[in-house]
């Protein structure tokens, strides 16, 4: 899983001049399947939030929400691929296991809330759910912007 030594003539092969040096080595793939086959890794932990962006303009926003969300002792990240499929960035959210994605675009900025969409739940009614079922559920809610902390705590406070 890890190795390491010596590498004195490393430097001097690069650059003429003898550097004593040491160095060392992780396999962290090696060391994630040696957990793994040892039934250590926790395959039920949540990914973390996932702050979609809507507009590149707005970048420093979506960086204050991920701000706001890691004080309050959430993870969060903002998505950082390209914005104009947003198809991808939920993808990409459901990839990392995020339980909560949020949302803002420049109507919801206007209006000073945000888009905040339970992905655990939506996935659940997406595989069993009647239309009344859908309908009295929603995986996606609009709140104010005040109120990102508390609703995301909330959601992730159902899913445990």
């Amino acid at each position: 899983v890890a190795g390491g030594g010596r590498y004195d003539d490393l430097v001097k092969r690069f650059t003429g001049q003898a550097v004593p040096a040491t160095g060392v080595s992780i396999g962290v793939d090696r060391l994630l399947a040696a957990l793994a086959a040892k039934g250590r890794l926790d395959d039920t932990a949540q990914g973390p939030v996932v702050v979609t962006v809507m507009d590149r303009g707005r970048m420093a926003e979506y960086m204050g929400m991920v701000g706001e969300l890691r004080t309050a002792g959430i993870r969060a990240e903002m998505y950082l691929g390209n914005p104009k499929n947003f198809g991808n960035q939920l993808k990409y959210a459901d990839k990392r296991q995020s339980p909560v994605a949020i949302i803002q675009g420049e109507d919801e900025a206007a209006r000073g809330v945000v888009q905040v969409k339970d992905l655990i739940l939506g996935a659940k009614l997406a595989v069993d759910a009647t239309v009344e079922e859908w309908k009295a559920q929603p995986a996606q809610v609009e709140v104010p912007r005040a109120d990102l902390v508390a609703t995301v705590r909330e959601i992730m406070g159902r899913h445990g």
